[in-house]
């Protein structure tokens, strides 16, 4: 009985799991923060992780219906040892956003401990229709 993969996809050679970690290795995203976000019942709270970073170097926009965070690290360093010197430098730049078109803005908070971001984002409360009850005159 055939397997239901299609007949392209199939792999049968013994070069398939290094074929496989070469794919997964290479097709994470560099450049994205990874997040967690929870619902706490009346917020959102989102942590990311941003190791290695200093709060300077984290900015959260608020643009329309987006919330937009970018993180940007420089650093550079240097080792003389008898006559040998070596210098590296690493750069990096981040960036996430998210919609926020059911969150109060105006209410959001963020802490930065430990490389992670934590931010609470209230929820917005529903529009209900006002219910009454018309007399007939």
């Amino acid at each position: 009985m055939f397997e239901l993969i299609p007949y392209a996809s199939r792999r049968n050679s013994i070069f398939s799991p290094f074929e496989d970690f070469y794919r997964d290795f290479w097709s994470t995203p560099t450049g994205e923060i990874k997040t967690d976000i929870t619902d706490t019942g009346d917020a959102y709270k989102l942590e990311a992780d941003l190791p290695g970073f200093k709060k300077e170097d984290i900015k959260i926009d608020i643009n329309d219906k987006r919330l937009i965070i970018k993180a940007e690290r420089s650093s550079e360093s240097e080792e003389n040892k008898q006559g040998y010197v070596r210098k590296e430098r690493s750069y990096g730049s981040f960036t996430r956003s998210f919609d926020v078109s059911g969150i109060e803005t105006g209410e959001i908070t963020a802490t930065y401990t430990d490389g992670v971001l934590t931010m609470t984002l209230p929820k917005r409360p529903e529009l209900r229709p006002e219910s009454r009850q018309v007399l007939i005159d």
